[in-house]
């Protein structure tokens, strides 16, 4: 909505610009008024629309010319002032001013122009069947106000057109020559009709007219009413309704009349609603929410945010088979302006055998775009009306901002769902495969993936003592020399090696050695190609004596060259490595789910250790039995819920 409206009277000398100006004071401010007013301001509080407006009067004995342009090229809106009892001043209007203003404006920014017939006490008769064919002439005349100063009538009727013009223009919207609206116009109302139609059936039924009267106006419709609103669209159009619902022709069509009829600010509410500027653009406020990251933090999508999500793809899953279509994926986001995810994405989450995006992989692709890029998602929601069907103030509610990784640390625990795992190795080491092989994809698939569909990203869920958390694959380009700190910030380390070649090892090891040797970011070295011949390695160490030295795990062996889609324990084991990075998990195979697994990494556990040392200290210092008894119970308990 625009801060401030600027309005300018122009006209012959003697039509009475200055008393319309004094005599709206003396209405609204009977104890001010002045004796000349060449500009004045109207508070907000006391103008029809609640918009601060000034008042200019310009007069041409008083003025120059250049002054006069000036306040042309300032003004939003122009009142051109005659006397309904003087003809020459009526024709004046045709013959100097609109040439005039036209002249001094853009002829596609035109400013809206009024006609006000000022002295209408001094005659009997209407001025209007004169002035009537000046406006079929002339579009950018948006109406024609008689009134008089001197008895104030009609005064803040002027003033209110005044502000109408600028605040809920004609222009943008519809066309009067053509009589119709504008292509740009139509495009909005569309993603509008779209968003409303929260069953995506191509019909707005009584709930979904009710939900979007009451976004827009507050305020629901009457059964009564919304029968009648449907019985206009029947007389004028006979696809308007079907199924007792309004369809995209029949809501365009009242939107048109609404125009047509003078009620333009009707649809100017409904689109300033769906967050577009004068100028049927979305505004940036509405797609950029503010929304505060503190340094080390990362953005995740809360439950709410989850659930509007899942209504979006059921919404568009049309034949119900938990994926999304080519033609179902571009109905989805008819609501942007541009296609948002290219063909990158079906390698960057999991698909079906046909290759659409499954609803894991679809929930996946929003997740890793907010811890990416969350200003992108905030515009990708926008798009979709999240804070119109969710009911909040802006789409910035759809977001939980993670703690401080280094309190999460400290505290030897962390609330995040999503976990990222920087993939690197030389070229050819299998880094690519190791991304793919988390979609499901065997080797056979990945062979199918063209180069230039190929993704640096893969997403997806694992499951870590029966919580779900995303893990985020990031492959990272081997350039040893220049790897920054994107490159390296992340929760847990791969260090994948080509077992098969024997200069792979080596750069996994100056990595580790350069980056990682003192950081408390996990590390994994990922024996890939394992079903292929084993080469001795050039490096100094071998892998497996490397991780001895080191204190790494030994090298997991990987291998996507299997009949079906690879194991997926590997992943398991990384995810649980990034939410524990304190617990110095020793385990020897990936599972993390067998006896063995649980009981070395329980006995290993910060949490066995501090009962041992208050045990150890209790007895030392001969304390009370109920201290020691409480601290075995608080170990039993751990060890009941862990196995």
């Amino acid at each position: 909505m625009r801060k401030d409206v600027r309005i300018l009277l122009v006209g012959e000398p003697k039509v009475g610009k200055t008393s319309l100006i004094m005599s709206l004071v003396s209405e609204e401010f009977p104890d001010e008024v002045p004796l000349r007013a060449e500009e004045i301001t109207i508070p907000a509080d006391v103008t029809p629309e609640r918009v601060p407006t000034h008042i200019v009067d310009y007069s041409e004995a008083e003025q120059s010319d250049e002054q006069l342009y000036q306040e042309i090229s300032k003004a939003n809106v122009i009142c051109i002032v005659y006397s309904v009892n003087n003809k020459k001043s009526i024709e004046k209007v045709t013959s100097h001013w609109i040439p005039l203003i036209n002249e001094r404006t853009d002829k596609d920014s035109r400013v809206p122009l009024i006609l006000v017939g000022n002295k209408s006490d001094l005659v009997e008769h209407s001025s209007m069947e004169t002035i009537l064919p000046i406006m079929n002439q002339y579009s950018e005349i948006e109406t024609c106000v008689e009134c008089s100063a001197k008895n104030l009538k009609n005064i803040s009727e002027l003033f209110y057109y005044a502000q109408k013009a600028v605040l809920h223009p004609t222009g943008p919207l519809y066309s009067p020559e053509e009589k119709e609206m504008k292509p740009s116009c139509i495009k909005a109302l569309t993603r509008i009709f779209k968003i409303s139609d929260l069953d995506n059936d191509g019909i707005l039924n009584d709930n979904e007219l009710n939900f979007f009267q009451r976004t827009c106006f507050n305020i629901p419709l009457a059964p009564q009413a919304l029968e009648d609103v449907k019985n206009v669209v029947r007389k004028n159009m006979s696809d308007g309704v079907k199924d007792n619902g309004l369809t995209l022709k029949g809501f365009l069509f009242l939107h048109t009349l609404f125009i047509q009829r003078g009620r333009h600010e009707t649809t100017w509410t409904v689109l300033r609603r769906f967050g577009y500027d004068d100028d049927l653009e979305l505004t940036q406020e509405y797609l950029f929410p503010l929304l505060k990251i503190p340094p080390d933090c990362t953005t995740e999508l809360n439950h709410n945010a989850y659930l509007f999500l899942q209504s979006v793809f059921d919404k568009h899953d049309n034949d119900r088979d938990c994926a999304l279509s080519p033609d179902e994926l571009k109905d989805l986001f008819k609501v942007f302006p541009y296609m948002p995810w290219g063909p990158d994405v079906n390698n960057t989450v999991c698909t079906n055998e046909q290759g659409w995006i499954t609803y894991q992989g679809y929930l996946s692709q929003w997740t890793l775009t907010t811890y990416l890029d969350v200003q992108r998602c905030l515009e990708y929601l926008g798009y979709l009306g999240y804070s119109i069907i969710q009911e909040q103030e802006s789409q910035a509610a759809a977001f939980t901002i993670t703690r401080n990784k280094r309190i999460d640390l400290q505290k030897k625990q962390t609330q995040r769902s999503v976990f990222r795992c920087n993939v690197l190795g030389v070229r050819g080491s299998g880094k690519s495969g190791f991304l793919q092989a988390f979609l499901g994809r065997n080797l056979a698939r990945q062979k199918r993936i063209r180069e230039d569909r190929k993704s640096y990203y893969a997403i997806s869920t694992t499951y870590v003592y029966g919580q779900e958390k995303y893990l985020l694959l990031h492959e990272v380009l081997p350039d040893f020399e220049f790897l920054s700190e994107a490159d390296l910030a992340c929760d847990v380390v791969c260090l994948v090696y080509d077992i098969s070649n024997p200069g792979s090892f080596e750069y996994c090891a100056k990595v580790y050695k350069k980056h990682f040797l003192d950081s408390k970011t996990p590390c994994v070295i990922i024996a890939a190609k394992s079903d292929l011949h084993e080469a001795r390695q050039y490096y100094s160490l071998s892998p497996l004596d490397f991780c001895r030295k080191h204190k790494l795990h030994p090298p997991q062996l990987f291998t996507c060259n299997t009949d079906e889609a690879p194991s997926k324990d590997i992943y398991t084991k990384l995810t649980t490595m990034a939410m524990y990075p304190h617990a110095k998990l020793r385990c020897m195979c990936s599972c993390n789910r067998c006896t063995y697994c649980i009981c070395h990494n329980l006995l290993n556990s910060e949490l066995v250790r501090s009962v041992k040392a208050k045990l150890y200290s209790a007895v030392l210092n001969r304390c009370s039995f109920s201290i020691v008894w409480l601290a075995l119970f608080v170990f039993a308990l751990h060890l009941f819920t862990s196995c």
